[in-house]
């Protein structure tokens, strides 16, 4: 008889063992030979040295398929411990699997080049409207490299940037503060990795989400980092994000030029970031649009509407300048005296 501690690694114990611990026991009767005991991510077992070996081989084959689809059924658990290969989930286009064992893919043409691009070249650039995409499908990304262990850090990041409202009246510290403009970055992440993973990954830095001012003076490594509503970016601030890039690293920059929150006599980086490197060996550039956007119908519509307002803001604009011209040549051609 011997003993022996199995430590999950990778996954959330809660999905493993199954809504009350309904996968542990059926692993349990499936050896009944072996007196097994799980408590938080340590099964300890005690048995026969044979039947140890087995069932070790088989928890690490349960515990990778686990951790690539986010779920373990009963039916998973009892064809892998048999020595059955396990019915094939859809892995088409699939990015990742959500939490719930979802497939994230691409929804979209243009969301399948930026997974393409990013497969290609170190650094990619995501422009597009809201809705499109762009931000969940590059997080989905950074998630995949990690599962893979392609690296070993994620790391996101958004300028702080106010929106119509100022930063210093909100409530809290510095954190509490900033919280807010990194939300949609949590949420993303939420949808991918179990809650129990994700805060552990976070305790231990795996997972770094920052303000931009956060990045100054760093060499990223071993990871994939995220710059977030890059449209918001000074010229000093996206080329100084854009250098921190380290060995094994990719980028991805993602903005919607429809949304430059900056004062208006401010230059946004991204504009300029995308003139300056267009052509450049390794980087991407992916141009989402409105056919890309995948939430509620209504907000294609709403851009839609945006867009044609604007447009016509800025024929009105035009013909005021036009207007404005005729009449003050018209000044200028009248003799002096009239």
């Amino acid at each position: 008889m011997i003993e022996k501690l199995i430590v999950l690694e990778d996954i959330d114990p809660v999905i493993f063992y199954g809504v009350n611990n309904a996968n542990i026991q059926l692993i349990k009767a499936l050896y009944p030979k072996l007196r097994i005991v799980a408590r938080g991510n340590v099964i300890k077992v005690l048995g026969d040295e044979e039947e140890m070996c087995a069932f070790e081989e088989n928890i690490t084959k349960l515990e990778k398929y686990c951790a690539q689809y986010n779920s373990l059924k009963e039916e998973v658990i009892i064809d892998i411990i048999k020595g059955n290969a396990p019915q094939a989930e859809q892995t088409g286009n699939v990015i990742v699997f959500s939490v719930t064992g979802k497939p994230i893919i691409p929804r979209s043409e243009n969301q399948l080049k930026l997974v393409e691009g990013f497969s290609k070249n170190d650094m990619v650039f995501a422009i597009g409207p809201a809705g499109s995409g762009k931000t969940y499908t590059a997080i989905a990304l950074a998630v995949r490299a990690l599962k893979n262990k392609e690296i070993k850090k994620i790391i996101l990041s958004r300028p702080a940037v106010e929106a119509g409202e100022k930063l210093g009246f909100l409530p809290g510290d510095m954190k509490d503060k900033i919280d807010p403009y990194l939300q949609p970055l949590y949420d993303a992440l939420q949808d991918m990795i179990p809650a129990a993973k994700l805060k552990e990954y976070m305790d231990l830095n795996v997972i770094q989400i920052a303000p931009l001012a956060f990045m100054r003076g760093r060499t990223l490594n071993d990871a994939v980092v995220i710059l977030d509503e890059a449209q918001n970016t000074t010229p000093q601030q996206i080329k100084m994000f854009l250098t921190r890039m380290g060995m094994n690293t990719k980028m991805i920059v993602t903005g919607d030029m429809t949304q430059i929150d900056l004062p208006s006599s401010q230059t946004s980086g991204l504009v300029q970031a995308l003139r300056i490197l267009k052509g450049v060996k390794g980087i991407s550039f992916i141009e989402l649009n409105k056919k890309d956007i995948v939430r509620h119908k209504l907000v294609e519509r709403i851009v839609d509407a945006y867009d044609k307002f604007d447009k016509e803001v800025k024929i009105e604009r035009e013909n005021r300048k036009k207007e404005q011209l005729i009449i003050n040549g018209e000044r200028q051609s009248k003799p002096i005296g009239e």
